[in-house]
């Protein structure tokens, strides 16, 4: 693989869209990386290799961090690895396909932290609403159009 060629890195533990990463990886020519615990199974898919680390608290998220480099595109919904992934000057997207930003990384943060602050003090926070298949369909949109940009313009 060159140096400079982008890989998709899948925070893959809980993440819904493995199918649509390979569908896009394949199509685009671009290696993929599914890194998870061994606590959980990953199916093998056309263009990805998977990684299982051990299954202790931060494995996969350090695994994936010191493997980043500029240009990869990282799948996650952790916002502490999204952090990570800007600071390495990758696109991040979540499965629903939001683009992480540096921009709206602190405002994510800082809700986190009021969603926990307000657990701990016994109060109730909504959980993440069901995902669908139209969610599906916006992650690979959006995937595919941040490959293409990557290709056609280099890393973005």
């Amino acid at each position: 693989m060159n140096a400079a060629q982008p890989k998709i890195v899948v925070d893959a533990d809980a993440c819904p869209v493995k199918e649509q990463v390979s569908i896009a990886a394949v199509r685009h020519g671009v290696p993929a990386w599914m890194v998870s615990s061994y606590n959980h199974v990953l199916p093998e898919l056309p263009g990805v290799t998977n990684f299982q680390v051990d299954a202790s608290d931060q494995s996969a998220d350090l695994f994936i961090a010191n493997r980043l480099a500029p240009g990869d595109v990282l799948v996650t919904q952790d916002y502490g690895l999204a952090t990570i992934g800007l600071a390495k000057r990758t696109t991040v997207l979540s499965p629903r396909g939001t683009m992480f930003t540096n921009d709206n990384i602190d405002r994510l943060l800082e809700e986190r932290h009021q969603s926990a602050k307000r657990r701990r003090a016994g109060g109730r926070t909504k959980g993440p609403r069901p995902f669908t298949g139209e969610d599906r369909d916006r992650f690979l949109h959006v995937l595919t159009k941040v490959l293409s940009g990557l290709q056609e313009n280099g890393p973005i």
